[in-house]
């Protein structure tokens, strides 16, 4: 650890490493989110949850855990974009960490990053693999992982490879790079407060599209990414209208980028949001819609990855043609037979 004076009365610690956990009624799960960081094998770190508006347990929980190196700050609810940039402003440390209330890590996730940090200066952002977990925290057998190694902003626009906001440790430094003065907050930001969704893949790309930072992946699974069942088909009609905001919003600073690629990183998000919606059962049938819109998008999605693309399509299919509990079934038996793939994409 360093010093700094903060003011002239004031000395502190200057941790290595500043861990940002945005807490917003998860009241079940930050015990065990703080338990995660607080065993990792890397221990130069602090952490800075921000209590965004709960009225739950939670912030009570977090303050319980009796670490000089935790500190609670409270604000009213401004969404994960604004309590991340709370966490942020709040920060001490050149890495800066983000871990979601209901995620939890592995013991060596912050040693993996500092490694490979220290071997790459020109990296300003690192993400790891995660695991799929259900609501009680038991692994499902999918890992979240990028198809290939190397990140133009191209990739990180049409693929969002960092997958989740619990994965990234990234450095101050990178993030300043692209902090902006937000005239109706009167305050800086790093997250775009404007989304309450894609809020993250937006700020990657404004990284990657305007920075010289470059980004890199620790290939091991050190993030659990919870997955709630109950949620995973709601609002995609609005999960993708804030997404073509986003698309709107890149090609104001990376036209060149949006009109080379924008098609394609649509298709590729309603693929995704295809299979969130098949996750979340046979209750909903938005995901043919979605994946006949993005084959007509891009159709190299049938040569690119043909094998992903063609089973979401006849996923899709069954969902629309089975009665939904045979679907569920079907779900249920395909999900158990993929458990023994280690590191399957999704």
């Amino acid at each position: 650890m360093s010093w700094r004076c903060r003011n002239s009365n004031r000395v502190e610690v200057m941790a290595s490493i500043s861990v940002v956990i945005p807490l917003y009624q998860t009241e079940r799960y930050i015990a065990e989110a703080l338990g995660s960081v607080l065993a990792q094998t890397f221990t130069d770190f602090e952490v800075i949850v921000v209590d965004d508006g709960s009225n739950d347990r939670g912030p009570e929980i977090a303050r319980s855990t009796n670490d000089a190196r935790v500190r609670v700050v409270t604000q009213e609810n401004r969404g994960l974009a604004g309590a991340r940039n709370t966490g942020i402003r709040e920060s001490t440390a050149p890495l800066i960490a983000f871990l979601d209330a209901d995620d939890r890590w592995a013991p060596a996730k912050l040693e993996r990053h500092a490694e490979l940090l220290a071997r790459q200066p020109q990296t300003g952002v690192t993400f790891c693999a995660s695991r799929l977990v259900d609501d009680d925290g038991a692994a499902l057998g999918l890992n979240q992982r990028p198809a290939r190694q190397m990140f133009p902003a191209s990739y990180i626009f049409c693929r969002n490879p960092v997958g989740n906001g619990s994965a990234p440790v990234i450095r101050r430094a990178a993030l300043d790079a692209v902090a902006f003065h937000d005239a109706s907050l009167n305050r800086t930001c790093w997250f775009d407060e404007g989304f309450r969704q894609s809020e993250d893949i937006e700020c990657w790309t404004r990284i990657a599209a305007t920075t010289p930072w470059q980004f890199a992946f620790v290939d091991e699974p050190l993030t659990d990414y919870r997955v709630n069942s109950g949620g995973l088909s709601a609002n995609t009609d609005k999960q993708l209208a804030t997404w073509r905001r986003f698309r709107a919003k890149v090609k104001g600073y990376a036209p060149v980028l949006e009109a080379r690629f924008g098609d394609t990183a649509e298709a590729y998000q309603l693929r995704y949001l295809a299979r969130r919606a098949l996750m979340g059962g046979g209750a909903s049938k938005p995901a043919l819609a979605m994946m006949l819109r993005a084959i007509r998008l891009s159709p190299r999605l049938l040569i690119d990855e043909p094998s992903r693309t063609l089973v979401t399509l006849a996923a899709a299919i069954a969902q629309r043609v089975l009665p939904p509990a045979w679907f569920v079934q079907l779900e249920a038996l395909a999900l158990n037979g993929m458990s023994h793939l280690r590191g399957a994409r999704v």
